[in-house]
């Protein structure tokens, strides 16, 4: 019997209980030793508290370190900031792993297995702006400061370095800008290649790309990539280009790790034009809940979370309209839910 692991569950907003439902369904088919403190965040965190983010839902990712949520919708207008993004802050979850893998062979892009480690702190992200006003127009000059540390360019480079090794992988590229860029992204590019020589030759190959050129060959040649490192808004942009090569967010999930916590995710929108309607596709979230159990240091369990998914969507072909098919969450969350209790 597997010792309990406490987790918090915030089911979010629009489709998010439906998808978070039909990942515990799963979860529950693999015995998985979650022990569930269900709260809120988002628009239904407004409804109920007038936050985005209530005091008990942050006080109990500070107790557990470990949470799962499906997609939050961030309010328009009263000045809510982006909960992701305070979720971040709060927790100093400095990396962002997405992974992009390709599930359904046959499509414009086949055998995709790329990851991409997004710096998750820094950057331009830091939200440092202001207006300059001229004459009578007060938004004349709008202005931006971007920062990266030396610190927390080793931090992320030293996660990324090290889920390379431990994962096997061949390969990791630096994505910069520093031929432009020189202070702001070349300080991230200096300390990947510094750390590199000092710590991990031998153990990778090492390679870096001017992220305009990077993005260019992910499209023309994306095998010829296996981890991508690259700061804040770099990642960002690279992490949906990458997802778009494997069908898109609903197939990719995402992991923010953290000195003080580590955030599963699915990655894309609550789509409230679709929430009730037993159509969503919840396979974002599955992987996203996968991730957790690799970190958790419970690999078998996340490895059949993972066969079942594939073997599901490619051996029963049951697949969400979204992937060509007809079936409803609930049909698709059947058929993995007997997958992984019989296979």
């Amino acid at each position: 019997m597997l010792n309990s692991i406490p987790a918090t569950l915030i089911p979010g907003d629009g489709i998010g209980p439906e998808i978070i439902d039909a990942t515990l369904a799963a979860l529950d088919a693999l015995q998985a030793p979650f022990v569930w403190d269900r709260q809120i965040a988002g628009l239904g965190g407004v409804e109920a508290c007038g936050d985005p983010l209530p005091a008990a839902t942050l006080d109990s990712i500070r107790r557990t370190r470990l949470a799962l949520k499906g997609p939050l919708e961030t309010p328009s207008g009263g000045g809510y900031r982006s909960s992701n993004v305070r979720l971040r802050e709060e927790f100093k979850l400095y990396a962002n792993l997405r992974p992009a893998r390709t599930l359904i062979p046959g499509g414009r892009f086949d055998k995709i297995d790329l990851v991409v480690v997004r710096e998750n702190l820094e950057g331009l992200y830091i939200g440092h702006e202001h207006y300059v006003q001229i004459d009578d127009d007060p938004h004349a000059v709008a202005m931006a400061t971007g920062i990266n540390t030396r610190a927390g360019s080793r931090r992320l480079l030293e996660y990324a370095f090290e889920h390379a090794v431990n994962t096997g992988r061949k390969k990791v590229t630096i994505v910069h800008k520093a031929n432009i860029m020189k202070a702001l992204t070349g300080i991230f590019l200096e300390t990947g290649l510094e750390l590199y020589e000092r710590k991990y030759k031998g153990k990778f190959i090492l390679d870096t790309v001017i992220i305009d050129a990077c993005a260019m060959k992910l499209v023309l040649n994306p095998w010829q990539f296996d981890v991508l490192v690259t700061t804040n808004l770099f990642g960002d942009i690279l992490s949906d280009l990458v997802a778009g090569l494997v069908g898109g967010l609903g197939m990719t999930p995402g992991a923010n790790i953290g000195a003080d916590a580590a955030i599963f995710e699915a990655v894309h929108g609550s789509a409230p034009d679709i929430a009730g309607k037993g159509i969503a596709n919840p396979i974002a979230l599955m992987l996203a809940a996968a991730m957790m159990l690799d970190h958790c240091k419970l690999p078998d369990l996340a490895t059949r979370l993972r066969q079942g998914i594939s073997d599901t969507l490619n051996l029963d072909n049951i697949r969400t309209g979204d992937l060509g098919g007809k079936s409803g969450t609930a049909e698709f969350t059947q058929a993995l839910v007997s997958r992984i209790k019989n296979g």
